[in-house]
């Protein structure tokens, strides 16, 4: 039986609430729960648009050689297409109520969906790591500004980080798990009165800088490396498709769990039309403000700062203590939104009777301290071709089967019930999909030889460059490897299984 928007009807069968599989959390969305509107889902992303690691982004690609107008471009188109596949796998939450954690129930299985779940989530984990150490690190700026560099101090051995970094890092953990505590509405309301203030703050910024510069610095006219005569002259497509994929990766995390938050959106308009507003344009426009200020600062210290907290770290008077605690916000709203949601229902439905939303999202922020994000920023080339590329490799597969399998196999219509069920029509073969695990790992295989010589260059120096090759489209390929072959093996098995053809 084919349940329509936010209808729990299949939910009140007897037992199936007390189903190892259920817990409230993870049940389709009340009617009366769904609020969001376009302009919530356009607060939101501009709420997650706007931080510290997003305004680094054009800084890692030109550190990389580009130019500053060619960074802006790249990662204005990375956020166009993965906006694609947001906007299509967030029509699930929205017709269905459901979070990513029970949509891939349809696809992997009832319990083979606990892989992609803890796939996404341990990413995200590394995700909400680096953003409690970005706001954690402009907090220690702006206490050694107040106290005359009082928490400086020597690298703790095992850390390679001093205490001070590592208390401010734990303050700024600490603050957020208020948030967690009180669910999703609270992190809704901070996105939504927080956004234009946002917008605010980066108008003001680029005034500072373009008034104390006296306009804009000739670093905006710069060449790429790439050019005859540069430095990787003949090199930019070795570096864009990399690039690209490392900026199509930085949202796929979302392009997952977008459902966790479209289960609220009033209708599928709010949803599409909010997201369309509020991801591709702000991102691109956030990385002109980063180029444009960072041209300045050339002028106005002899030197670009491409860090907003080293940045703010050089002013004077009041305008330092605002800028920082701005910053600190916007991290913040960022880090809840993009990093905590999702893994926090991940976890829960690994174990739904025992741990909820809130119990998930404790976990997020331990396991968050154990990866020691500040190991993952160290380089720009380890952030964005080892972190970015690299888990997008195994993001972009389970993407790819979901879109298939909601769309082309389910023509969008799922059983609520079922979901649930732990012997019902998703189980499968023991509660897996063998079709789904073997196209994620048809995904994954051709771009693990790449990924190992990018991130153990001396272990695995001799990886051929056909794979080398392939690692620079990493999500790109795992998406439609994995979409084909599942979309196949599903094809002939429901030429055999009637029961799934009527999913």
């Amino acid at each position: 039986m084919n349940q329509s928007v936010g209808s729990s009807d299949a939910l009140m069968q007897p037992g199936l609430t007390a189903s190892a599989l259920y817990n409230e959390d993870l049940a389709p969305t009340d009617p009366a729960k769904r609020t969001w509107r376009w302009y919530h889902f356009a607060a939101l992303w501009v709420g997650m648009v706007m931080n510290i690691a997003s305004y680094m982004l054009a800084a890692g690609l030109t550190d990389q050689g580009m130019s500053p107008w060619q960074a802006v471009l790249t990662v204005l188109l990375g956020n166009v297409i993965v906006l694609v596949p947001m906007l299509l796998i967030g029509h699930a939450g929205a017709k269905h109520g459901i979070p990513y954690a029970v949509l891939v129930r349809a696809s992997f299985g009832t319990h083979g969906a606990k892989l992609p779940a803890l796939l996404r989530a341990i990413v995200a984990c590394g995700w909400y790591g680096i953003q409690t150490w970005l706001g954690g690190s402009a907090i220690y700026t702006l206490l050694n500004i107040l106290t005359g560099n009082a928490l400086q101090g020597a690298p703790i051995a095992v850390l390679g980080i001093s205490a001070g970094q590592a208390a401010c890092f734990l303050f700024f953990w600490a603050i957020q798990i208020y948030f967690i505590v009180n669910g999703t509405d609270s992190i809704r309301w901070l996105e939504s009165w927080s956004a234009p203030i946002k917008v605010v703050m980066c108008v003001a910024l680029v005034w500072w800088a373009t008034s104390k510069a006296g306009g804009v610095g000739s670093m905006l006219s710069t060449p790429s490396q790439f050019v005859a005569g540069g430095k990787k002259a003949g090199q930019f497509w070795a570096t864009f498709w990399p690039g690209l994929t490392a900026m199509v990766g930085f949202w796929a995390t979302l392009a997952l769990n977008i459902p966790d938050f479209t289960r609220f959106a009033r209708t599928q308009r709010d949803q599409m039309v909010g997201q369309a507003i509020g991801l591709p344009a702000p991102m691109a426009l956030l990385s002109v403000i980063s180029v444009v200020v960072t041209s300045a600062t050339v002028v106005i210290y002899g030197k670009a700062i491409w860090d907003p907290i080293d940045l703010t770290s050089r002013m004077t008077g009041i305008g330092v203590g605002v800028a920082l605690i701005i910053l600190t916000l916007d991290t913040m709203c960022c880090n809840l939104a993009a990093n905590l949601v999702g893994p926090a229902y991940d976890f829960s439905s690994l174990w739904p009777r025992a741990v909820s939303y809130k119990t998930g999202g404790l976990i997020t922020a331990t396991i968050a301290i154990v990866m020691m994000p500040w190991k993952i920023l160290a380089t720009t080339h380890g952030y964005i071709f080892t972190w970015l590329v690299g888990y997008s490799a195994l993001l972009g597969p389970v993407a790819g089967i979901m879109m298939i399998d909601y769309f082309l196999v389910r023509r969008t219509r799922l059983d609520h019930g079922e979901l649930f069920d732990e012997h019902g029509e998703y189980a499968y073969t023991g509660g897996w999909n063998l079709a789904a695990v073997a196209a994620l790992l048809v995904g994954v295989l051709p771009n693990l030889p790449g990924f190992l010589n990018t991130a153990f260059p001396s272990s695995f120096p001799n990886v051929p460059d056909v794979f080398k090759g392939l690692y620079t489209y990493a999500w790109f390929v795992g998406l439609v490897l994995a979409a084909l072959v599942y979309g196949v093996w599903m094809k002939l098995g429901n030429r055999a299984s009637p029961r799934i053809a009527r999913a």
